[in-house]
């Protein structure tokens, strides 16, 4: 059995997650604040948030909220009165984002029902000058083997906003010279190895962020069913805007029409994904348990199953990494395997590393990791993992 380690919670001054309580989401009220011309009642609802969530407690959700049963059964009932600071950090930023959406009325009814609050930060890193100079480099990969370009997208889905990195073919592989290791797991040999290019096979990818995040993400997509590794993929996305930049359907959409908008190999690919999705080969999935402020352990059957059915799940980003292996401040080379163990199939983690968790290392790794960097390879986003569960 997999030992137990203390869950992550925001109260422990200079720690990682009480920088996030007490310093980022401040930031993140007064941006979303700024982004929209909002009326007093949405501003004295952000004062609020504000206040409760630096100086004051947990608070139910109104009476007449859609999700309240929901929540309660998150566990809303056993942490309402306790400072956000002492209760999982997994649950408090949850929490703090669907109330976020209240404030600003996203939830209505009202005139800004369904309006994302951080659609313009997405829209524009959408359009930024990068993500042209990324499309770009697709072009230089076309010469390429399948089998290489299918190694650069990879690495470009791993690596999000440096997706760059990824198009480089000479960069791949080669921090494993490094004293301190860019890619500190590697398993992608492993990850292909359940991706035949028999063409039958069913991929799930559970999307991180929007933006210059997903499009790599969707690159990837389009060369697995391309070229046969899989016949059908669904790209689990947020059911409603959640961390700031995590990726909903409208992202989806935008994100498929930037590809097919740009020039070159980029716009064939957005077509290819665009045709995918109306004959059903691509589908989106937007489950309510994807904003769930709890680890994959505690998922519903439903979402069960359909993760059970898949060939592999790939879970992008860090924040599905911490719901994968749980938000526990585990030992480093605790095994991958063993706490994955209860995921229902196959799975695989593309996370660059932004947070305290971290699993699978081998003993070695972690000593240069921490004669280099002392504990800031864990959260500076600098390094990243490839790690599986065949």
């Amino acid at each position: 059995m997999t030992p137990s380690a203390p869950v992550l919670l925001g109260n422990e001054p200079g720690s990682f997650p009480h920088s996030v309580l007490a310093e980022r989401h401040p930031a993140i009220i007064r941006q979303v604040r700024d982004a929209f011309p909002y009326g007093p009642e949405q501003h004295r609802a952000l004062d609020t948030l504000l206040k409760s969530c630096t100086e004051g407690v947990i608070e139910p959700l109104p009476a007449d909220a859609h999700d309240r049963d929901r929540w309660r059964d998150w566990g809303l009932e056993e942490y309402v009165g306790r400072s956000w600071f002492d209760v999982p950090w997994l649950w408090s930023e949850s929490y703090f984002y669907r109330r976020l959406l209240e404030a600003v009325g996203y939830f209505g009814p009202g005139p800004w029902q369904g309006i994302d609050p951080f659609c313009p930060s997405k829209l524009a890193e959408l359009d930024a000058p990068e993500t042209d100079e990324e499309l770009a480099a697709l072009d230089e990969l076309e010469d390429k083997p399948a089998e290489e370009r299918a190694r650069a997208l990879l690495h470009g889905s791993l690596w999000g906003n440096r997706a760059d990195l990824g198009f480089r073919l000479s960069a791949v592989g080669a921090e494993a010279a490094q004293a301190a290791p860019g890619l500190v797991a590697d398993d992608s040999e492993t990850l292909w190895s359940l991706l035949p290019p028999s063409g039958t096979g069913t991929l799930c990818l559970v999307a991180d962020n929007a933006g210059r995040e997903l499009v790599p993400d969707l690159l990837l997509v389009a060369h697995l069913l391309a070229h046969g590794h899989v016949g059908r993929a669904v790209l689990h996305v947020k059911p409603y805007p959640y961390y700031v930049s995590d990726a909903t359907t409208a992202d989806v959409v935008d994100a498929v029409r930037r590809l097919t908008a740009a020039p070159g190999t980029a716009a064939a690919h957005g077509h290819r994904l665009w045709a995918a999705m109306t004959d059903g080969r691509l589908t989106v999935r937007a489950h309510p348990f994807s904003c769930a402020p709890l680890p994959y352990a505690a998922m519903p059957a439903d979402l069960r199953g359909e993760f059970a059915a898949a060939t592999l799940t790939v879970l992008k980003g860090d924040l599905n990494y911490r719901r994968l292996v749980g938000d526990r401040l585990w030992p480093p080379t605790t095994p991958f395997a063993d706490v994955t163990a209860s995921f229902p199939g196959p799975v695989a983690a593309l996370r660059t590393l932004k947070s305290d968790v971290i699993t699978g290392l081998d003993a070695c790794t972690e000593a240069a990791l921490n004669a280099a960097e002392d504990r800031r390879w864990r959260t500076s986003g600098t390094h990243a993992l490839i790690q599986v569960k065949p």
